[in-house]
Parts: structure tokens; sequence; C-alpha cells
């Protein structure tokens, strides 16, 4: 049985997780500890496990080997919505907003999660239904006036431009109430102004929802801008974890991920 957990306890803890595909090893032996409030990079060159990372966390794949635990709690061998349920939720390289909904319900879609009410209450409309159904709605449109997408509430999300999205995308992943927020590539095709915005957003959503933040990212200006401690993986195994300002200097490192001879 876990132990008591303390607000000194970590957040998140990977064990010697190793995951396989057939003769693949897309992550070897992989350890990781990340202390509540921390904003956490994940490093690495293309190819290295860095989604496969995201995928073990969020129930996607179930390691082969290893066990990860969130805030005392062992969480893998479960679905996706458990622990999203637990605490966990994700961005995704790729942005996959609902494309038939509006912003507001996309961020409402989320927040339905943390209902309380049963299937018959939806089906006749009772008033526990209706009562919660307006307090979605408030935290959403709140989500919404942080990201500054208000006024798009009732536009269809796809039509929003890019940079919007990546900000709807955190907003929908807050909505779920995490205690562990998991971005995975969120500059990508971003410009320089949009990545240093994204830079400040990210700092703030960290302070002002009280929570862990873990980062896959390529832009090395955000990386090193914002995170504490970086972790660096190269096929699949760890080569580093220290400083922005220790990654920086490592050797190994620079020979893997910079390409260095």
């Amino acid at each position: 049985m876990a132990s008591a957990v303390t607000s000194s306890a970590p957040v998140l803890e990977l064990r010697s997780v190793t995951q396989r595909f057939g003769g693949l090893t897309a992550v070897k032996d992989l350890s990781m500890t990340i202390a509540p409030g921390a904003l956490y990079g994940v490093i690495g060159p293309n190819g290295a496990g860095k989604t496969t990372v995201f995928n073990l966390l969020t129930g996607v794949y179930d390691p082969t080997e290893g066990e990860i635990w969130l805030r005392g709690t062992r969480i893998d061998g479960r679905a996706p919505h458990e622990i999203c349920r637990l605490g966990i939720a994700r961005t995704f390289q790729n942005i996959r907003l609902f494309a038939d909904m509006t912003v507001l319900e996309n961020v409402m879609a989320a927040r339905h999660l943390r209902s309380r009410q049963r299937l018959t209450d939806a089906l006749i409309g009772t008033r526990r239904h209706q009562t919660e159904e307006r307090e979605m709605r408030d935290r959403a449109m709140a989500l919404l006036r942080m990201f500054d997408l208000e006024r798009h509430a009732e536009e269809r999300s796809t039509a929003l431009p890019y940079g919007s999205q990546r900000r709807l995308e955190i907003a929908r992943a807050l909505a779920t109430d995490p205690i562990l927020l998991l971005l995975d590539e969120p500059a990508a095709g971003m410009n320089p102004q949009e990545a240093t915005d994204l830079m400040d957003l990210i700092r703030r959503v960290r302070d002002e929802f009280h929570l862990t933040v873990v980062l896959v990212e390529h832009n090395m200006k955000v990386v090193m801008g914002i995170c504490e401690t970086v972790q660096v993986i190269d096929y699949g195994e760890v080569i580093a974890v220290g400083t922005p300002e220790d990654i920086q200097r490592n050797p190994d490192v620079i020979r893997a991920y910079l390409g260095a001879g």
C-alpha cells in the first residue's frame, strides 16, 4: 500500500519504464521524478521516444515493464479516461480539436469529465442537469477569457488562427481540473513572438492553477526559457537531467541532440 502523500511528495514518478513494440524498444528503463509545481522539459532528437512517454503517461500505451505513479497512485494499466480523472491532461503535437464543435463546446466537452449528473438527468432535463450545465458554461467562459478567446466562443474551433487553436487546446485541457499538464510541442508552427507569448502563458497557467507542467518541445528558446529542469532522452534512454544551463553545457547532449561530433 502506498504511504500517505505529502505536499513534498513527487507529483509524478516513472520507475524503470520500458516500452517495446515488437523488436523495437521505444523507451528503455526510463525513470523520472517530478516535484509539485515544476516546469519540467523533456527534449531529444526526432524519434527519441518523447511522445511515447506522453502516451504512456496518459494510458494510450501500457508499459512493457516498470511502474508509473501519480501523486502516490499507480496509474499504469488504467484507461485514459481514468487517468484523466485522476489528474493528467494533455495537448497534442498535431492539434486535435473537436472540429464540428464551437470554441465554447470544445471546452465544455472536456468539463463533462467532472460532471456529477446521471444520463437520466440529461435526458429529462432535471434541475441538477440545468445547474451543472450552467456551471460548466460559466467555467468554460472563464477559461476562454483567460486565453483571450471569449469573443470567438460561438465560432467553429477549426476556424481559429493557428496560434489561437493552440491556446484553445490548453484551455480545453485545463477544463478537466488537472494536477499535471502535459504539453506536446506547444510552440510548433508558431512565429517568434507567438512563442514568447506562449512562454508567458505557460508560466501564468502554472502559477494561477497551481499545476505541474511537463513540456516536450523542439524550440530550445521555449524550453530553456521556462523549464527549471530538463531531461534529455535519446533512443528512449536518459542521457542527462539538470538545469537548462547544465544541459546546454553537457557534451553528451551536444553530441546527441545538436549533432556535434
